[in-house]
């Protein structure tokens, strides 16, 4: 069997419309307006069969703001259809009783929203508008009532880095699940508010307690896109043991709203693969030459901070969306447990 072949994409990452009615401050796709040609409902309805074609198994909407598509409803039925399982991640603002009853009624698998501050000024001021932290309250309290799989984000920087454990509060021991990622500087978000390293290591640390502390029904909690690595003191904080470096391309297929396919919504322009109006999505996952920084990976294209590390092959420098953020180009990451170790000891 031709290799290529092998390949499964487990999640597909669908951004179905740039469109958005907050103003985040980290966000990296610089979300707001439509992106230009964005998918038609017969071309959303093509893809998402497609994908059941090519083995996929769950399909995430997110955006924007995905509950801004009028057609959300229908091509997310199409994804259960298909035999895929469904995930939404909304920010929240527009929720009502009536649209979680339609998300209830596909049976998601996970039901996400972002929660970025312990109190409503922080988040507010994160998410850039007023009332947005009574309104993801709304969404996770509407969620819980159902009985749905609740996931929330938070995605830290120096501006909610020190409210952490307020956030922890609002949501221990309900059952919900806490993705924790950290912003990069992509589209709206400038460097200046990154962590630096030494904080960095402390949301792993921090991470690691509440793991240790709290059983997986109490908090599941976990540290997103591979938060960290190889650490000799931190666990594994993501769903899997050991980080094995960037699955985009391998398990993980992304699409942006106007049709651009990549491995992830993290990459830049430089990741896209093709468009799905000029070539389908079976074609472009199983064109040979397709998502070759990954599928034909070489420790060659490992930049200076991690070419000579003893996890390099295993690794591969991390995550590309992060190193391109925080250190200019991607196989490079120096947001490393490991590396950051080996230099404060």
């Amino acid at each position: 069997m031709n290799k290529v072949n092998e390949y499964i994409p487990y999640q597909v990452v669908w951004e179905t419309t740039l469109k958005c009615n907050l103003n985040c401050l980290h966000c990296g796709s610089n979300a707001g307006k439509v992106r230009g040609k964005e998918l038609s409902t017969k071309e959303a309805i093509k893809l998402i069969q497609d994908l059941g074609k090519i083995g996929a198994k769950e399909v995430c909407f997110m955006g924007g703001e995905p509950l801004l598509r009028k057609d959300w409803y229908q091509i997310a039925k199409e994804v259960k259809k298909q035999g895929m399982e469904f995930i939404i991640i909304s920010n929240g603002f527009s929720i009502d009783k009536q649209i979680m009853s339609k998300i209830a009624e596909l049976d998601p698998y996970a039901v996400a929203t972002s929660l970025d501050g312990g109190t409503a000024e922080t988040h507010d001021y994160i998410r850039g508008k007023k009332g947005s932290f009574k309104k993801v309250m709304e969404y996770i309290n509407l969620s819980t009532e159902k009985g749905l799989p609740t996931t929330t984000i938070t995605t830290v920087s120096k501006l909610n880095f020190k409210e952490l454990s307020k956030i922890k509060d609002i949501i221990v021991g309900r059952s919900i699940a806490w993705q924790i990622q950290i912003a990069t500087p992509h589209g709206r978000f400038p460097k200046i508010f990154a962590l630096s390293r030494k904080d960095f290591y402390e949301v792993g640390k921090f991470i690691a307690e509440l793991q240790k502390k709290y059983s997986r029904k109490e908090l599941p909690v976990i540290g997103a896109h591979g938060l960290g690595y190889h650490s000799d003191n931190i666990p594994c904080l993501g769903l899997y043991p050991e980080f094995r470096g960037c699955q985009a391309g391998l398990t993980i297929l992304s699409i942006r709203a106007n049709g651009d396919v990549t491995g992830c919504l993290a990459t830049q322009d430089q990741f896209i693969e093709g468009n799905l109006r000029e070539k389908n999505i079976i074609d472009i996952w199983k064109d040979a030459n397709a998502f070759s920084y990954n599928r034909r990976w070489k420790k060659e294209i490992l930049g200076e901070n991690c070419r000579e590390c003893k996890h390099a092959e295993v690794c591969r420098g991390g995550c590309p969306g992060m190193s391109i953020g925080l250190d200019g180009k991607p196989f490079n990451n120096s947001y490393c447990f490991y590396k950051i170790e080996n230099e404060m000891l």
